[in-house]
This record gives structure tokens, C-alpha cells and sequence, in this order.
């Protein structure tokens, strides 16, 4: 499978084998700015300009309905109308995105309690990663920065 989004805010799924569109997702009001699959492959994240993170099942047979899981909210998108980012920790526990409102915002994958939000720069946070265990975010700005920091156990 080969997923791709953009301005007609949906997140379309294509089979490579039999060059066919499986399915579509749709949920987000505006431009869907970016992607990322999860480790298991079972979920994806979209980031979209409506100030959203969205989590699908993109198994082959799910029975969530509509295949959104969950919405993340909290970070947000402003006229400068960046592609922000988002991603998921190597243990698929957290997801994190970037944000119009300086900030980094990281979620339970879970439950979609915000368990934090990070601070320090000056511009839009254009991107962010977390590593395998979900312990270190790093964070790229539009200020021309990037800020590595470690993450409380909670």
C-alpha cells in the first residue's frame, strides 16, 4: 500500500499489486499537511491544516468504523500554513506533532491524553521525532532551530 493526502483533505490508500484505490479516509476539514505510518503498520497519523492529528486503522480488515481510531487536538496551524509534521515513538506509545503556536505537542497513542507540551521556540514547530522508547523529542523550527529534549516518565 501506498497512502498519499493533500487539498481535498481526505487520505487515500492505493494497492500497488492491482494498481487500485482500497480505500479512502476522510474526517479532516482542510489540506492534510502530513503522514506517517506506525511501526506495527496497523495505524497511520495525518496532520492537517484544521488543527487536527488523526489516527486510523489501516489494517485490511477493520471494523472501526470510518477507520479513525482517535483526534489529537491541541496544536494548531495559523496563516503562515506550514507543513507541519507528526510522527509516532518507536514503540508505537506516542504520537507527536508540531505546531503554528511555537509549541511541540506529544500524545498518549492510547488513550489521546496530551501528556506534554514543549516549549523554547521561536517560530512555528515544523517538525518532530521521538525515539524508540519515547524517553527524547527533537523539534525543528521555523525559527532556524532544533531543540533536543528529554521526556519525564510518567
Amino acid at each position: 500500500m501506498v497512502f498519499f493526502a493533500g487539498i481535498d483533505n481526505s487520505v487515500r490508500a492505493l494497492n500497488l499489486k492491482t494498481n487500485q484505490l482500497e480505500f479512502a479516509l476522510y474526517g479532516h476539514t482542510d489540506t492534510v499537511t502530513d503522514l506517517s505510518l506506525s511501526n506495527s503498520g496497523d495505524h497511520l497519523l495525518s496532520n492537517a491544516m484544521d488543527s487536527t492529528v488523526r489516527m486510523w486503522d489501516i489494517r485490511p480488515y477493520s471494523e472501526v468504523p470510518g477507520r479513525q481510531v482517535r483526534v489529537f487536538t491541541g496544536a494548531s496551524h495559523n496563516f503562515e500554513k506550514n507543513l507541519l509534521r507528526c510522527c509516532w515513538s518507536g514503540d508505537d506509545k506516542l504520537v507527536s506533532a508540531g505546531s503554528a503556536d511555537r509549541q511541540c505537542y506529544i500524545w498518549n497513542s492510547e488513550t489521546g491524553e496530551l501528556r506534554h507540551r514543549l516549549g523554547g521556540h521561536q517560530g512555528s514547530v515544523n517538525a518532530t521525532s521521538l525515539n524508540k522508547n519515547g524517553t527524547l523529542v527533537a523539534s525543528a523550527s521555523s525559527d532556524k532551530s532544533v531543540i533536543l529534549g528529554e521526556l519525564s516518565a510518567e
